[in-house]
């Protein structure tokens, strides 16, 4: 395993490009794009003020950078450096833009969410899509490319309207039964659009393409329902978060629930093995800990992990009632990319990560670490995956073992984001305003702890 030296970037914002080639960044207000495998500098471009959000388009040729402060988009093309374009929404100003899935129109929303326009770079052409709703995630793409699903409000009530991309045409409008719909997703196949309730209520529903309601989902009645929804890559299972703390788990035929998921802070009985971060140093107050965590050098602060024997008591962090959204329930779901594994986060226990099995439906690993759990991903070519909690170390778990791994970087470099690339052999780490990037042995032997 090698890292490369760090990089500057801003916000956090950087992402290698679709075709896994480029590596853009930005720095305040410039837009800078490595070469992947050199990291040499290819384009630097620069904008009219600090970016608020890049994106790639689908097929790696342009870049898409949003100033939102100023109602904004520049876009810049890598075959033709001196080609730009600039869209300027006035005084109706802009909250978000993103590309559509042909790489060659954007779209954006304007504040208050009064309307999204879609800009084509082709044409010129401009239309107007009025009436989205403000929500967790009112707009998605098939995985295709060939849909958008929009949410809608009218009239004090929800509507779902699926849009034809070739030419925005509008394919299906229906009403959907929600009180306040906060959120829709298509399945990876673009058969089924989930669509769900705000927290207030435990409710999801399963539409077909033509609008037909297939099933409506809900565990429980009493308040703090729903808090993340994930698909699986094979889009046979429908992962559910809620406040409950449990992880509901709904087949893609009878669209029941075939498992549940807990996540206790006393772990009794079970078949995972569960492990615990351990720092080879002496204990330390927790801010001298932290200071030499970022500050010390490669060998002066190591981790291991030890296999706990049971029962085991895990950090529990009890939720302000006085603060909105409190810090309680399955928030983060994340499937391995072969649809075997499940890695979840409960917020009341945030420095404990879960891996289940969705084979034998159980759980397989407890990660417990010393710091809240910030990020984490699986490799998308193996069942590997990668988190951070804001210290200068990468963890990696695979169903050989843990590893701790420290970032040989100088400054005080803590991981607050990862990134994989799309083969698996590198990852993108980010840091407060750094980067670097982690190389993995591509002869690495997974199985070994």
């Amino acid at each position: 395993m090698n890292f490369s030296e760090l990089f500057k970037q801003s916000n956090h914002l950087c992402k290698v490009s679709p075709d896994g080639k480029y590596l853009a960044t930005c720095v305040q207000y410039r837009l800078v794009v490595r070469d992947m495998s050199t990291l040499q500098i290819l384009q630097l471009y620069t904008c009219l003020d600090q970016i608020s959000h890049m994106e790639w388009s689908s097929d790696s040729q342009f870049v898409l950078c949003a100033i939102y402060k100023r109602g904004l988009v520049q876009v810049w093309s890598l075959e033709q450096p001196e080609w730009h374009c600039k869209i300027d929404e006035g005084s109706i100003g802009l909250t978000s833009s993103r590309w559509s899935p042909d790489g060659r129109h954007i779209l954006n929303t304007t504040e208050f969410n009064l309307r999204i326009t879609v800009w084509s770079l082709c044409t010129k052409a401009v239309s107007y899509i009025k009436y989205p709703k403000a929500c967790q995630k009112a707009l998605d793409f098939s995985r295709d490319g060939c849909y958008m699903a929009l949410a809608e409000r009218r009239d004090c009530k929800d509507y779902v309207s699926v849009f034809v991309c070739d030419d925005w045409h509008l394919l299906r409008h229906f009403e959907t039964e929600t009180q306040d719909l906060a959120g829709l997703e298509w399945s990876p196949n673009g058969c089924v659009l989930a669509v769900w309730e705000s927290c207030l209520e435990y409710k999801v529903l399963l539409y077909s393409l033509d609008g037909r309601l297939l099933s409506t989902y809900s565990a429980y009645e009493w308040s703090l329902g729903i808090k993340s929804v994930a698909w699986s890559p094979s889009s046979q299972f429908l992962a559910i978060g809620s406040y409950d703390e449990k992880v509901r788990i709904l087949n893609h035929i009878t669209w029941k629930k075939i498992a549940q998921f807990d996540h206790p802070s006393t772990i009794t009985k079970t078949k995972a093995v569960v492990y615990k971060e351990e720092e080879k140093r002496p204990a330390l107050s927790e801010d001298l800990s932290l200071h030499l965590n970022s500050s010390s050098s490669l060998f002066s602060s190591q981790s291991k992990y030890e296999i706990l024997s049971l029962p085991v008591h895990l950090p529990v962090v009890k939720p302000d009632p006085e603060r909105a959204n409190p810090k309680i329930g399955v928030s983060n779901l994340v499937f391995s990319s072969d649809s075997r594994y499940l890695a979840t986060k409960n917020d009341s226990i945030p420095c404990v990560l879960w891996v289940w099995d969705l084979q034998s439906m159980t759980s397989v690993a407890v990660l417990e670490q010393t710091s809240p759990v910030r990020c984490f991903q699986w490799d998308p070519r193996q069942n590997r995956l990668a988190l951070c909690t804001a210290n200068a170390k990468l963890y990696l778990w695979s169903p050989g073992g843990c590893v701790a791994v420290q970032v040989p970087a100088p400054g005080g470099f803590q991981v607050q984001a990862l990134n994989w690339h799309n083969t698996g052999h590198s990852l993108v780490l980010v840091g407060k305003d750094q980067l670097c990037l982690c190389y993995m042995d591509e002869d690495q032997d997974q199985d070994q702890d």
